[in-house]
């Protein structure tokens, strides 16, 4: 990296123009060497593997400490009692929905803030197609399946978000804003 960074200010332009596309390569390596060495960023779950599904997000709302979002059109009570168990005591949920499952959904998410004291905000908008996973301000996910079904008709992903994130994260904080408060 120094004998590339030296360089950089070659006086020929040749030089100058290797140099820069030498660190370019060492930088992407590293990223990517990076990326390997913190995990998998995306993981395929095949046709029927709803266990994989659950346990894949149960590892991710375990890892939370401080705030989890669920943005998901399709949040219903199921949904509650498959994930939000699984939560810290201390960690904000916030559930991004449409208005759908709301009948199932209130009141499984009033029995879980009664029983556990939970942290929860719900609200709705129909500004809302895929599901995203916020955890802590830092990282987000993205399931091609709804939480609720996740490898139970058809193989999906989880993928991390990251070229993205603060893109994604601001588009959702406004859409969160917008939404309609529901009572809890």
């Amino acid at each position: 990296v120094q004998s590339c960074s030296d360089n950089v200010h070659a006086t020929k332009a040749i030089e100058s123009g290797a140099a820069i596309n030498k660190l370019r390569m060492i930088l992407n390596e590293a990223w990517y060497d990076l990326r390997m060495d913190t995990g998998n960023t995306s993981i395929a779950i095949a046709h029927g593997m709803v266990f994989d599904y659950f346990d894949e997000i149960r590892k991710i709302v375990e890892g939370a400490s401080q705030e989890l979002i669920f943005i998901d059109p399709y949040l219903d009570a199921e949904f509650v009692s498959r994930y939000l168990t699984h939560i810290k005591p201390g960690v904000k949920i916030r559930l991004l929905t449409s208005d759908n499952k709301l009948a199932t959904l209130i009141p499984a998410v009033k029995a879980l803030i009664g029983q556990e004291q939970a942290d929860v905000e719900l609200r709705t908008t129909s500004g809302i197609h895929d599901r995203y996973l916020f955890v802590d301000r830092t990282a987000c996910h993205q399931s091609g399946a709804s939480f609720k079904d996740g490898g139970k008709s058809a193989p999906t992903t989880i993928s991390q978000i990251i070229d993205a994130y603060d893109a994604m994260a601001q588009t959702y904080e406004t859409l969160w804003n917008g939404g309609k408060i529901e009572a809890l």
